[in-house]
């Protein structure tokens, strides 16, 4: 970011913000790509990247497919939802809810019955009993006592 003028930092900031989506057109990944330096973990392609390095392997474009498909494949190919997705009354509503939230109802029972059913749904936490966190660490450092894994070699 450190040769972008103010200009181009507030134009690409401001289409960003007038514009939310979770897929950008073609317009507008090349827009904010001429406007910002090129970041590999970006969405945006860095097809008008300032800087090409055409001499290195592998290339920017070559990279940046790399690990743009390796984050899906993370994903394993589920769409990126985040705290905001899993609330169904923001305003305005999400672009994509999350897995097993479903649309917002406005009706005065309706809202009852989601703030009942929340209110029905299981504490979070988790269900391992509380010595093994203790006991599994105890007993791995008590197992190096008893055994050496890096015996000294007498030469």
């Amino acid at each position: 970011m450190e040769e972008t003028t103010w200009e181009q930092k507030l134009q690409a900031l401001t289409h960003i913000l007038t514009s939310p989506t979770t897929s950008p057109s073609l317009h507008s990944q090349f827009f904010i790509s001429s406007q910002i330096p090129c970041y590999l973990n970006w969405d945006f392609p860095p097809i008008l990247c300032n800087k090409p390095s055409a001499d290195a392997f592998p290339s920017l474009h070559l990279k940046w497919g790399f690990s743009l498909f390796l984050e899906r494949v993370s994903r394993l190919g589920l769409p990126e939802t985040s705290w905001r997705s899993k609330c169904p009354y923001y305003q305005p509503p999400p672009l994509i809810m999350a897995k097993g939230v479903e649309e917002a109802r406005w009706d005065d029972e309706q809202k009852r019955e989601y703030v009942r059913k929340r209110l029905r749904r299981k504490r979070l936490g988790s269900d391992v009993h509380p010595l093994i966190p203790v006991l599994v660490p105890d007993l791995l450092l008590f197992s190096l006592l008893l055994f050496n894994p890096f015996p000294l070699k007498d030469s």
